[in-house]
């Protein structure tokens, strides 16, 4: 068994092994590499890791915290103009993201866009992505395009 219980009709919250402070290695993962992407150590990232039965896909739930208050229509606006960013957020239509339709794509899908009632200035929203077509090395790839169109390198 990959698993040390059934993955079918479950979610286990325990991806990779975990480390001495209780979080998993994936979960620091994230923690480490927005902080080094964005380089900015101050960024506060937590995570919480669950294994789930589809055939390919990491799907993630991002609380963002910002220093002013915001327009949620704007940002989800700057969402649906940003490169490689696909919007899905009609409630009314039940159209958010998921592993099943991102599958195969490159873009990363983002949906749920709505403000946080529990904190001012804050976010969240609900982001999937297929992780064989966008992963580390293609956020790298892409990165240094933008890098090189800039003109910063």
């Amino acid at each position: 068994m990959a698993y040390k219980y059934p993955i079918h009709r479950n979610a286990i919250p325990h991806c990779d092994s975990f480390e001495d402070n209780g979080y998993t290695k994936e979960e620091m993962k994230l923690v480490r590499e927005t902080q080094k992407i964005l380089d900015d150590k101050t960024i506060r990232v937590t995570a919480t890791a669950v294994r789930v039965p589809v055939v390919g896909g990491h799907s993630e739930a991002v609380n963002v915290e910002f220093t002013n208050d915001f327009d949620v229509n704007e940002v989800r606006e700057i969402l649906h103009n940003t490169d490689g960013v696909t919007v899905q957020d009609n409630l009314d239509t039940f159209t958010y993201p998921m592993p099943l339709y991102a599958e195969g794509k490159n873009d990363v899908f983002v949906g749920r866009i709505r403000r946080d009632e529990s904190q001012e200035n804050t976010l969240n929203m609900w982001i999937v992505a297929d992780n064989l077509r966008k992963g580390a090395a293609t956020n790298t790839i892409q990165i240094a395009e933008y890098l090189i169109q800039a003109g910063l390198v």
